[in-house]
């Protein structure tokens, strides 16, 4: 029995009972789990994630996703193999369905292989276990925005153990068991979908039985956190390359149909947690009509890297193929047609960039400071924003700051803005005023000179940086744009960030750090968790 604690209303503390699944005489499901992360051992390199791994047998969820607890983004790849065997009535052995695999050796289970176009069809090897068991990628409810989970206590960056739930085996804690009944539970839960809600907290050690999970001493809390909700459905690499350049990066699961890694479509950031790849597995109507026993298993082998680093073989040439273009992408925050451009972290000079060839979210490091392109403008002008905030910089002190920044540039930068207005329009509104169709995202009702507050190139103005609009960040946010989601728009990492658009009285516009539009920001606030974000509209000749 474990204690969850719930906040919810003030109520007081509920017990939960972990009920143990006994194998039946005719079959049973039993799945294990490991983080593996060769890679970052050969490096010397550590990093703040952990794969989650819930798993109720009773219920058949099943749900896997990463967490990044750490300080700093973090890629990463999962990849699933199967095992199963079956023993007939009368018979005294099992028999494996593909010929050549051992329970007892995870080496030899069947890596997962979807066809092509079909996430959910194995083929090769793997084609077999389409007749016996579905497995349900993604996360989808109708009306619901993504789940909660509760945050690993393991913060030990060196320990291999995954956060395994219920009926889920760490293959670590459980010391690799394949029996179908060994604990190696290694995280609270029963496995079940939606156990964990929101404002719920779990204290480490709490309980009739006082477990202490691993990571963590007895008496540490945590808190549930949420999922990031896809921005589509898991997908296969094949069905990657045809979408278009603008949609090839965000918050996804994609499968490379040769291999089977599955690998998260973006660089999972500072408190991020990745949306689902896997929600249920469910067991056919053949498996169930087998007459004797079965033995059905899933595997979760995974590797999280830095950006900087590079998954174990990966290809040498990242810009040939689509997995290169893939990982290239993802460490750009964005795919381009050539290869022509800097890697987002490759400080390097004006001319070394083609602009033009750039897609909406792409970071790049030119002449010391690190930029999210924003869109392309015509007639050989670009907008960009540096890619995180001034800190501690009040709402009033906006302009002071804006210009000494702009003042430090270097000369072959600053020979490439544009004119603006001298000064803004910017109008007012207030947060109460403002709506939007879900969440705070975009605007649906913005107005007078609040709508028509958009950046500009201007001839006789002023070359020089400036902060984005209410309006400006409105339109540049959705699928495809320079801002396709919240996470992409605001997060801790890089500070929240204040707009040049006032609110009313005292207050003004902001990105808050979970991305969201709030007109609630005190204009004579100072505080070091955001500030200013100074933008540029730069000119490159097409020619």
């Amino acid at each position: 029995m474990h204690v969850k604690n719930k906040k919810k209303l003030g109520i007081a503390l509920v017990l939960f009972t972990l009920l143990l699944l006994i194998a039946g005489t005719f079959a049973f499901t039993a799945f294990n789990q490991r983080a593996i992360n060769d890679r970052l051992r050969d490096n010397l390199g550590e990093v703040g994630g952990r794969v989650h791994d819930y798993y109720n047998r009773d219920t058949e969820n099943k749900d896997v996703f990463v967490e990044n607890y750490g300080e700093e983004s973090i890629m990463a790849r999962i990849r699933l193999s199967e095992f199963m065997e079956i023993r007939g009535r009368g018979e005294t052995e099992f028999t494996p369905v593909v010929p050549n695999t051992e329970r007892d050796a995870i080496e030899t289970w069947t890596t997962y292989i979807p066809e092509g176009n079909t996430l959910t069809t194995r083929v090769g090897d793997s084609a077999v276990f389409n007749q016996y068991s579905n497995l349900t990628f993604g996360w989808t409810r109708q009306g619901e925005h993504a789940p909660w989970y509760l945050p690993t206590f393991n913060h030990v960056e060196n320990d291999l153990m995954t956060a395994a739930a219920g009926h889920a085996r760490d293959y670590i804690a459980g010391s690799g068991a394949t029996d179908g009944s060994t604990d190696g539970a290694t995280h609270p839960g029963t496995g079940e979908d939606a156990y964990w809600q929101e404002g719920e907290s779990y204290t480490n050690g709490q309980g009739p039985t006082s477990t202490v999970w691993p990571g963590a001493l007895d008496g540490v809390e945590r808190t549930t956190a949420q999922n990031l909700p896809q921005d589509r459905a898991p997908l296969t690499l094949q069905q990657w390359a045809a979408l278009p350049n603008e949609h090839k990066i965000g918050d996804f699961w994609v499968i490379d149909h040769e291999t089977g890694w599955a690998y998260w479509a973006s660089q999972l950031q500072e408190g991020e947690t990745s949306s689902y790849l896997l929600d249920a597995t469910v067991m056919t109507e053949a498996a169930h009509d087998i007459r004797g026993s079965y033995y059905y298993a899933i595997h979760v082998d995974s590797q999280l890297i830095t950006p900087d680093r590079s998954f174990e073989n990966e290809p040498e040439e990242e810009h040939d193929g689509n997995l290169g273009r893939l990982l290239q992408g993802i460490r750009n925050n964005a795919v381009e047609d050539s290869g022509q451009n800097p890697g987002a972290n490759v400080d390097s000079p004006v001319d070394a960039f083609n602009f033009s060839t750039m897609n909406p979210g792409r970071i790049f490091t030119m002449e010391g400071e690190q930029y999210r392109y924003l869109e392309d403008m015509g007639g050989g002008n670009h907008l960009i924003i540096r890619n995180d905030a001034i800190r501690s910089v009040t709402w009033n002190e906006q302009d002071e700051v804006l210009t000494t920044w702009y003042g430090d540039l270097h000369e072959d930068v600053v020979a490439m803005v544009q004119p603006i207005a001298n000064n803004f329009t910017t109008g007012n509104v207030s947060d109460q005023v403002v709506s939007f169709d879900s969440g705070r995202f975009v605007p649906n009702n913005l107005t007078g000179d609040v709508a028509a507050d958009i950046t500009q190139v201007v001839s006789g103005g002023t070359p020089r940086a400036f902060a984005l609009s209410l309006a400006d960040v409105s339109r540049l946010s959705g699928e495809g744009l320079a801002f396709p989601n919240y996470a992409q728009r605001g997060r801790i990492a890089l500070g929240w960030w204040m707009l040049r658009t006032p609110a009313t009285g005292l207050y003004s516009w902001h990105v808050n750090a979970a991305g969201m539009l709030v007109g609630n920001h005190l204009t004579s606030a100072r505080l070091h968790t955001g500030g200013v974000r100074p933008a540029l509209i730069i000119h490159q000749s097409t020619n």
